[in-house]
Order: C-alpha cells, then sequence, then structure tokens
C-alpha cells in the first residue's frame, strides 16, 4: 500500500515565473533528462559584493520579442561543469531561486547558459521536478498559457 500523496501531473511545456528575477513569464520545457535546470542568459559576469559571490545576467523570457530584456543579479551558488545536450562541457554559474507553476511555488537550483538558438529559453530539470510532479508527455501547458502582467 502507498500512503504517498498524489503528485501533480504537468505538460512537456509549461509557462514559468522566476519572481526573485523579476520575470513574470518564460516557456520552459520539462526535460527529465537534465540534472538540473537551465535559463537563457547573456552578459554574464560573476562579481564579488561585500564578501559574497554574486552574478549579474541578461534574460530575454520571450525569445520572439527582442526588446524586453530583463537585467538580473542573484547570488553565486556555485560553479559547475555542466555537459549539455551536445556533448560539450562548460564552466557554468548556477544560482537558487523562487520558481512558481500555478499554484506551487518552490526554489530551484539553475545554472547560466546562452541557450539563443534554442526553442525554449528555459529547461526544467529533473532535480526540479523529483517528487513534486509527474510529467505527462501527452500534455501542454497544463497551469495555463502565459500570464501577462497588466501596462
Amino acid at each position: 500500500m502507498n500512503d504517498a500523496p498524489p503528485m501533480a501531473a504537468i505538460g512537456w511545456r509549461e509557462w514559468l515565473t522566476l519572481p526573485d528575477l523579476n520575470i513574470t513569464g518564460v516557456k520552459a520545457k520539462t526535460d527529465t533528462g537534465a540534472r538540473t535546470s537551465a535559463l537563457h542568459a547573456t552578459e554574464i559576469e560573476a562579481y564579488e559584493r561585500d564578501g559574497h559571490a554574486q552574478v549579474r545576467f541578461c534574460v530575454r523570457p520571450n525569445r520572439n520579442d527582442r526588446a524586453q530584456t530583463v537585467v538580473c543579479e542573484a547570488p553565486l551558488v556555485d560553479m559547475r561543469r555542466v555537459t549539455n545536450s551536445g556533448g560539450s562541457a562548460e564552466q557554468r554559474c548556477v544560482i537558487r531561486t523562487l520558481v512558481v507553476l500555478g499554484d506551487f511555488r518552490w526554489s530551484i537550483e539553475v545554472t547560466l547558459t546562452d541557450r539563443g538558438d534554442m526553442i525554449f529559453p528555459m529547461l526544467l530539470g529533473r532535480t526540479a521536478l523529483a517528487g513534486r510532479f509527474l510529467v505527462d508527455p501527452s500534455r501542454s501547458y497544463v497551469f495555463g498559457r502565459r500570464h501577462r502582467s497588466p501596462s
């Protein structure tokens, strides 16, 4: 007998909010093959402030809107060697940030990398999914389409 609470099902792609980074909507592909989540970032610059490692970077949440760029800053959690889907290894900055999907809110680790040639600006990796969600590959946007903030 299994007394574990049922996990929510999510689709193979979902819209996420990253409130710590002031990103109100980013399209993410759920990727059980990727250990860590990844976010498309450019102009990545690690630095130190008051003795603490930080990273500054730019995010374009909507790849079709080049004018919308969000400048972000976050504590640098780690520098990690990551092998991408093409088999190339690179050192990436790792941050921890809050992610929101529907009524779910939790903290995840995210690597920063240039995903400009990818369809999805973000991958939601298996560590972020584990114990919380089951992925239904036949569904998309289970929690709805992008939520636009009022202008």
